[in-house]
């Protein structure tokens, strides 16, 4: 009876600790709207191991923080990752500049640092305050699967749990469009609980639970600063620290080793 409470004891206590603790709350992302000097080597020392910077951002604008952050982040050791915020213009022009300013940036990157590659996402989220309105599924699709073609990787999609559901929840979307989706991998924001399974995923890769340091979670467990930056926005990764950083090395880009360019195929898209 004894060893039955305790057995007991052990289930209730394993499931009611925080994600965070089986998981990886190493990934911090960045954007030009984060005015202060990121300390990357202090990030490391707390656990970081990757960073994902705003690359691009409506209209055709580069961030002008990435590159100087990318050289800082890469020699204090962390993996790299860049995203692009999308609208509801040419998604084919939105992901060749997107790889432009990526590969212009990589090109420029101490040798040493490169060997893990670029992490690409699409941010995918309800456009407020960028010009361009905001992108629409079959543009995201287009997109992804235009950075599909010139690099042979298909790229995270990032947008807030609730919003993800409503979107791809529409009688509009097809099961086609859902599944070139799903060759994606997902990363969703909630600053509240934990994310949910949202088809065509089975499962999140990458949870931002925490945004500009809002955060409704118990700070104990996970917490809304990191290094020098007191209002963050951290990610806790589906899996162990060692599953990170083979997730992110499998899924990454080597700017420079990209398919040779031709014009999209127009026939799927055009059929979505």
């Amino acid at each position: 009876m004894l060893m039955r409470l305790s057995m007991l004891r052990s289930a209730a206590l394993f499931f009611s600790l925080p994600a965070c603790a089986f998981a990886a709350n190493s990934v911090v992302n960045l954007s030009h709207y984060d005015m202060m000097r990121p300390d990357f080597a202090a990030m490391k020392s707390e656990g970081i191991l990757g960073v994902i910077h705003e690359a691009t951002y409506p209209r055709l604008e580069r961030d002008t923080k990435y590159f100087e952050r990318q050289q800082a982040a890469t020699r204090a050791g962390l993996l790299w990752g860049a995203y692009h915020y999308g609208n509801g213009t040419d998604p084919i022009r939105q992901a060749d500049h997107f790889l432009s300013v990526v590969s212009n940036a990589w090109a420029q990157t101490d040798p040493a640092a490169r060997s893990n590659g670029v992490l690409l996402v699409l941010d995918f989220e309800k456009n407020g305050h960028y010009p361009g309105g905001t992108m629409r599924v079959d543009q995201a699709i287009a997109f992804v699967q235009r950075i599909h073609e010139r690099t042979g990787k298909y790229p995270g999609i990032y947008s807030g749990e609730y919003n993800m559901r409503q979107t791809l929840g529409s009688r509009n979307v097809s099961g086609v469009q859902k599944s070139i989706l799903a060759k994606c991998w997902l990363w969703l924001a909630n600053y509240s609980s934990q994310p949910r399974a949202t088809s065509p995923w089975d499962f999140w890769h990458l949870w931002q639970y925490c945004g500009d340091g809002r955060c409704k979670l118990p700070r104990s467990a996970y917490p809304k600063s990191v290094a020098n930056i007191l209002k963050a926005e951290r990610n806790i990764f589906n899996g162990s620290r060692t599953a990170l950083q083979t997730f992110w090395q499998e899924r990454a880009w080597t700017p420079g080793g990209e398919k040779p360019r031709r014009e999209p195929e127009r026939t799927l898209t055009a059929e979505l």
